[in-house]
């Protein structure tokens, strides 16, 4: 039973790695695995088999959402694009007061407020203002297929990194969405191969780096995060009339709920049982 929630919790990591907006990372968190995962990726090799045990129905689980979800994705910006980056805005937003819980927790005071602004200032510099700096690739060669992998890796195991503006900016979105969606196996066999070695490397970094410089850490990366989030909308998502912006605002509201439901599941599935007591009563 332990394992099957595992996998279920992969896929929606899964999820989280393929929706603009949302970061796997962010789902580890919130689900309370993403320190006990960072460790037994950096320490694969030291206690092989009690790691594999618990990285292998997580990582299915990954795989399983990633795979369903890329076509949904796929579908909905096609289709509906406008109230697909507004939703995902909103779920965006619900998550930061837990990244600003996540930089607080351990030993934090106001100088680090300035490792938050320079966090966003760089993430502006090199998700923003540069977003030219790389073509679209639609035509990959087996290194930039490596690459793909890594930087899903890299998006999916540092907090708060979105997957989708990473991609974006080095121009493998496009890529990294159809080749899943159409079943690539040229492109997905390299790029698998480029997540394992990204997230092994990767993940020893941020193990290190959170246990000497927790706070340092995550306020560099609350700063990164919060500078990604602009980059959800698009020229698809103008505001042109007093419908369109009510229909923004919605959806945003409902994706700010869901994200902040979310942040603490059983505390507010506690609240919601209390006020139905109450009622009933």
């Amino acid at each position: 039973m332990k394992y099957l929630m595992y996998f279920l919790k992969g896929i929606i990591v899964g999820i989280g790695g393929i929706a603009p907006g949302l970061s796997g990372s962010v789902m580890l968190i919130i689900l309370g695995l993403y320190e006990k995962v960072v460790k037994s990726m950096s320490t694969l090799f030291k206690s092989f088999k009690k790691n594999i045990v618990f990285l292998i129905p997580l990582v299915l689980g990954f795989a399983v959402g990633v795979l369903l979800f890329s076509k949904i994705v796929d579908f909905m910006l096609t289709n509906f694009e406008f109230h697909t980056r507004y939703l995902f805005l909103g779920l965006v937003i619900g998550t930061v007061p837990l990244f600003y819980k996540e930089v607080k927790k351990r030993g934090f005071n106001n100088k680090y407020y300035f490792l938050i602004a320079l966090g966003a200032v760089i993430g502006l510099f090199l998700f923003s203002l540069n977003r030219n700096w790389f073509p679209v690739v639609t035509n990959p060669n087996l290194l930039q297929s490596v690459l793909l992998g890594v930087a899903v890796a890299g998006s999916s195991i540092i907090p708060g990194v979105d997957s989708a503006v990473i991609l974006s900016a080095l121009g493998l979105y496009e890529l990294y969405v159809s080749s899943l969606a159409q079943l690539n196996i040229s492109i997905i066999v390299p790029a698998l191969l480029g997540l394992i070695i990204g997230a092994v490397l990767i993940s020893s970094v941020m193990h290190i780096l959170i246990k000497n410089f927790y706070t340092i850490t995550f306020s560099v990366i609350f700063g990164l995060f919060l500078s990604i989030i602009p980059n959800v909308l698009n020229s698809s998502c103008a505001i042109t009339s007093v419908k369109s912006f009510v229909v923004a605002l919605v959806l945003v509201v409902i994706g700010f709920l869901v994200s902040f439901y979310f942040d603490d599941v059983k505390g507010n599935n506690e609240k919601i049982k209390k006020l139905f007591k109450k009622r009933t009563v």
